[in-house]
C-alpha cells in the first residue's frame, strides 16, 4: 500500500502508549500484540487482563518483550475499568486504545496519528463509517445502533462525528489528565466523548477498516450496554452535569 495515498507517515520515533483491556482473548491476544509490536509507532503496550477465565493470563506470563507490561485486574470488572487503568499506566506521549481482539488493524497506527504529529490535533478517532478501506459485512442494526447513539451523542456535545463508538481513540496524554472517568464498562465511550467536547480539545476523524467478529468469534457488547450508553450520554452532557450538580448540593 502507498503510504501517502492512505495517509501513513513514517515515525520520528516510537511515541505511542497502546492500552490493551483483554478479557477471554486466548485465541487471539498473541497474534494481535505480534501485529502492535510491529508498528514503529509503538513505544509499549499495556495489557490489562480483566480476569479472563480462559487461557488468556497464562499465555500473558510467558510474555518477554520489553515493550509489554501485564496489569492484572483482581476479577472482571469491564472494559471500561481496564482502559482507566491503562490510562493511568501509560507513560508516552500519545495514547490508543487497541481491542485484544483481530477487528482493528494496528497498521493504521500512522495514519491515525497523522493530525497528531502535525500539531493540528489533540484527540483522533477512527471512524468505521468514514472510510474505503475493507469492512466485513456484519449486523445490520447494530451498525443502526451504532449510528444512532453517534447521533443521539452528537447532538448532546455538538460535536459531529461519525462513530463515536469506534474503539481506535488517539489521544494527546495532556487531555486524558485533564478529566477524571468514571464508567467500568462501554459506557467510557460516550463518556470520554463528552469529556472531551467539554475540555473543547480539537478533534479529528480517519477513516479505518475493519474486520468485526460475531457473537459466536467473541464479541462481547449487548443492548444492555446500549442503554447504558443513551444514560451516559446525557449523564455526562452539560445538562446532566448541571443536574447531577444540583443534586449533590441538596444533599
Amino acid at each position: 500500500m502507498d503510504p501517502t495515498a492512505s495517509g501513513q507517515i513514517e515515525p520520528r520515533e516510537p511515541c505511542l502508549s497502546v492500552v490493551m483491556p483483554a478479557y477471554n482473548e486466548q485465541e487471539t491476544i498473541e497474534q494481535v500484540l505480534a501485529a502492535v509490536l510491529a508498528s514503529p509507532f509503538t513505544a509499549e503496550i499495556l495489557v490489562i487482563d480483566d480476569g479472563s477465565t480462559d487461557a488468556t493470563r497464562e499465555i500473558l506470563e510467558k510474555l518477554t518483550d520489553p515493550k509489554i507490561r501485564v496489569l492484572l485486574q483482581p476479577h472482571n470488572q469491564g472494559k471500561g475499568a481496564a482502559i482507566r487503568r491503562g490510562f493511568e499506566e501509560a507513560t508516552q506521549p500519545f495514547v490508543i486504545v487497541q481491542d485484544a481482539d483481530l477487528e482493528y488493524d494496528p497498521g493504521e497506527f500512522g495514519a491515525l496519528l497523522g493530525p497528531l504529529l502535525s500539531g493540528d490535533a489533540d484527540v483522533v478517532y477512527g471512524s468505521r463509517f468514514l472510510s474505503d478501506r475493507p469492512h466485513r459485512v456484519l449486523y445490520f442494526w447494530h451498525s443502526v445502533g451504532n449510528r444512532v447513539l453517534t447521533l443521539a451523542s452528537n447532538m448532546f456535545t455538538d460535536l459531529n462525528l461519525t462513530d463515536m463508538e469506534t474503539c481506535y481513540k488517539v489521544f494527546r496524554r495532556e487531555v486524558l489528565q485533564s478529566f477524571t472517568l468514571e464508567e467500568n464498562r462501554f459506557g467510557i465511550e460516550p463518556e470520554m466523548t463528552a469529556k472531551i467536547a467539554a475540555g473543547k480539545w480539537r478533534v479529528y476523524e480517519v477513516g479505518i477498516s475493519y474486520h468485526g467478529r460475531t457473537y459466536d468469534e467473541g464479541k462481547k457488547i449487548g443492548w444492555k450496554d446500549g442503554v447504558r450508553a443513551c444514560y451516559c450520554i446525557v449523564r455526562y452532557s452539560p445538562v446532566g452535569r448541571r443536574f447531577a450538580d444540583k443534586k449533590a448540593s441538596l444533599g
